[in-house]
């Protein structure tokens, strides 16, 4: 879409003022902008601030964005820097900039419905919309380490949305280690808990598998999304890597974000037993979850359950065979979306590179792409009014407000009441 002229914005606002155009024309005008016009029309009137920051027109424009597949952008998630790539050109990384940046580099560890949630350290998250700028820190949730001592160790995250409970909640699990020397890091259960946006608080998860003391591994999550969650179905799902040392299989992690509880994901029926280095990761395709199996750089297996929780709807979808041409070492592949007549998966290679996967000639096609700077990996991202919290805080602050002057008022009320009652007995 054309930007719009500044004496168009000024007649339309001109208008606006005068009243000559109804409210439900504007509504449905504004209902196929984009969320970039959006944020600058908020400045037109005061009924059209409101509409745009509605909570109905919020979610509407957002299932628009959806299902038509505007304002999708995939987020280049680098070491120092994080940059966006328009889905429908993929030509060129524009550099985002957010609060977290002067404080060093922060990292994503998810993207849901135009937030994005970032970490500085342990004690600074936040979760920030980049197509409106807003920003909401979490409050910091101090560890609570288990009894009979243990340092803690590695720090898993992950981001998504409950739309059971219209919530968007952060999971964080800390593990613990005996000692410095302690590499495995299983003695100990996980500390889990919940942030919920809606509530502003974190909340401790009391029960969780015992085969999760089993989930670090050093190469592992240094390779394979450095153990965010991966959100399919309103569940976070983290990978156990199997363990030659410890006699384990891969397990498949799923937290149910509404129940808040831990379950246990079936595989599908993949042949790692021929191949010593074999590896699998996760991913989403079409808001379903997929495994990713690598036997050992040689090809890879891509896996999509069709119905969640249902073994038997595991369907292999395609296999990636390593290209005889050069492409860096063909460790990690990841899918990430289809294309618009879904002829072709666009993949994440080797934390280095993006990719078509073409599903008809099973041939992979370098994407070449200006402005990024060396290794990142990717994360996909659509832009809406979505907000981090701020707005919904401020609300509530004010509900709560007027709650407390209108039970003063009542109770002020009822005592006139019963002071008038008990004189007239007397």
């Amino acid at each position: 879409m054309l930007p719009i002229r500044k004496s168009a914005m000024e007649t339309m606002k001109a208008a606006v003022e005068m009243e000559k155009v109804p409210m439900d024309l504007v509504n449905d005008v504004f209902f196929h902008l984009p969320v970039k016009s959006l944020v600058r029309f908020k400045c037109l009137s005061k009924p059209c601030c409101s509409l745009i920051e509605g909570e109905d027109f919020v979610k509407s424009h957002l299932d628009l964005s959806v299902k038509s597949g505007a304002g999708r952008s995939v987020l280049l998630r680098g070491h120092l820097h994080l940059y966006s790539v328009d889905l429908r050109s993929l030509d060129t990384a524009k550099e985002i900039e957010h609060p977290l940046k002067p404080r060093g580099p922060a990292e994503v560890f998810g993207s849901c419905n135009g937030l994005i949630a970032l970490s500085n350290s342990m004690s600074e998250l936040a979760l920030y919309n980049p197509s409106t700028r807003k920003l909401h820190r979490l409050p910091v949730s101090p560890v609570e380490h288990p009894a009979g001592g243990g340092i803690r160790g590695y720090i898993f995250y992950g981001f998504g949305y409950d739309s059971v409970n219209d919530d968007y909640k952060v999971v964080r699990m800390v593990q613990f280690r005996r000692d410095e020397d302690d590499d495995i890091g299983c003695f100990f259960p996980y500390e889990v808990k919940v942030y919920s946006l809606r509530t502003d608080s974190w909340k401790r998860v009391e029960t969780s598998p015992f085969q999760l003391q089993f989930l670090f591994n050093f190469y592992y999550h240094l390779m394979f999304r450095r153990g965010y969650g991966v959100l399919a179905c309103n569940n976070l799902h983290w990978v156990m890597p199997r363990s030659h040392e410890l006699g384990n299989r891969n397990v498949i992690f799923g937290f149910d974000l509404a129940a808040e509880l831990f379950h246990i994901v079936p595989v599908p029926d993949y042949d790692a037993d021929h191949s010593p280095e074999f590896q699998m990761d996760l991913g989403t395709l079409n808001d379903c979850l997929c495994v990713i199996c690598n036997y050992g750089q040689a090809y890879v297996d891509v896996w999509v359950m069709k119905e969640y929780g249902v073994k038997e709807s595991w369907v292999k979808l395609f296999i990636v065979p390593r290209p005889r041409s050069s492409v860096g070492c063909f460790s990690y592949l990841r899918p990430l979306i289809y294309s618009d007549d879904d002829d072709k998966v666009l993949v994440e290679l080797d934390n280095r590179r993006l990719m078509w996967y073409d599903l008809n000639s099973r041939r992979l096609r370098t994407l070449r792409i200006r402005g990024d700077h060396g290794g990142f990996s990717a994360e996909m991202y659509v832009a809406s009014l979505v907000s981090p919290g701020e707005e919904n805080r401020a609300d509530n602050s004010r509900k709560l407000e007027q709650e407390k002057k209108n039970n003063c008022r009542n109770r002020k009320n009822r005592d006139d009441f019963l002071s008038v009652g008990f004189k007239l007995v007397l």
